[in-house]
């Protein structure tokens, strides 16, 4: 037996990630960026949020919303890199500061979560 690849984990965590960030990050970015504070829509108020945060849906939704993003990040800046600034001897210490950046942020992001009272 060959061995096993981790590149189709990879690949679903970059293409996750690229959903999440096209799609649901600029929304978010449109209501607290913009409608909120310029009142286009009335904001809700700390408590509202608070109880929203708590739920566990929520925490997994926010979740996913920080880390994919991460992977995404990760992938793509490996890639460019790799192949666009011609990188290839440093193959090994690209891909550890990358995906190991994108572990680092994704566990932060699980503590921050974890720990909201």
């Amino acid at each position: 037996m060959g061995k096993r690849s981790n590149e189709p984990l990879v690949w679903s965590l970059f293409s996750s990630g690229g959903v999440i960030a096209a799609f649901m990050i600029p929304i978010l970015l449109f209501l607290f960026g913009l409608a909120f504070p310029l009142g286009w829509i009335e904001a809700p108020g700390y408590e509202q949020i608070m109880t929203l945060v708590r739920h566990p849906l929520t925490r997994l939704v926010l979740f996913g919303l920080c880390s994919l993003p991460l992977f995404h990040w990760a992938h793509r800046f490996r890639f460019t890199l790799y192949d666009g600034l011609q990188i290839k001897h440093l193959n090994e210490l690209i891909t550890v500061f990358c995906y190991g950046g994108a572990v680092v942020g994704t566990l932060l992001a699980g503590y921050i979560l974890w720990n909201i009272p």
